[in-house]
């Protein structure tokens, strides 16, 4: 499970990576497009802090930031996810938590990192959808893409 996850979680990490370079490259300034990457790298440090037992996050799910201090949480949030995959051994326990509107679950860490990487692939396929629709080109940030790059099968462009 361990490999499992670090392997997504790179994944994660490496179509966020994408996604940012993407928006620096063609200057994207949009708003909304900011929001929902925003929206997507945020959540990545909610979970983190729930999952840790750490205080509640003071960053806005839905908040305005700018590309640069999205850059910055995206680039937190990975090397939290990382090291905590890196040091947990187990990740089948269940988490006792209020979401973001204060409203009590129960649901077992694992699949929670498994929701938070779809949770992340999902938002990034708006922002592409997004992109184009306002004459940006968008990036590719599909899962088998990455397996092809870390498998020596494609090159990364």
């Amino acid at each position: 499970m361990k490999e499992y996850f670090l392997k997504l979680y790179q994944y994660n990490d490496w179509a966020n990576r994408r996604v940012i370079d993407c928006l620096e490259g063609q200057d994207v300034r949009d708003e909304k497009i900011l929001r929902i990457f925003g929206h997507l790298v945020c959540a990545q440090l909610i979970w983190f802090n729930r999952i840790k037992g750490l205080p509640k996050s003071t960053l806005q799910l839905w908040g305005d930031y700018s590309l640069s201090e999205l850059k910055s949480i995206a680039k937190e949030a990975s090397l939290c996810w990382l090291e905590l995959i890196d040091e947990e051994s187990s990740f089948d326990r269940i988490l006792k938590y209020n979401n973001y509107v204060g409203d009590y679950y129960e649901t077992n860490i694992r699949d929670l990192m498994a929701h938070l990487v779809n949770h992340c692939t999902y938002h990034r396929g708006q922002v592409a959808v997004l992109l184009r629709d306002k004459g940006f080109e968008p990036v590719n940030t599909d899962f088998v893409t990455f397996d092809r790059i870390i498998s020596g099968q494609l090159k990364e462009n």
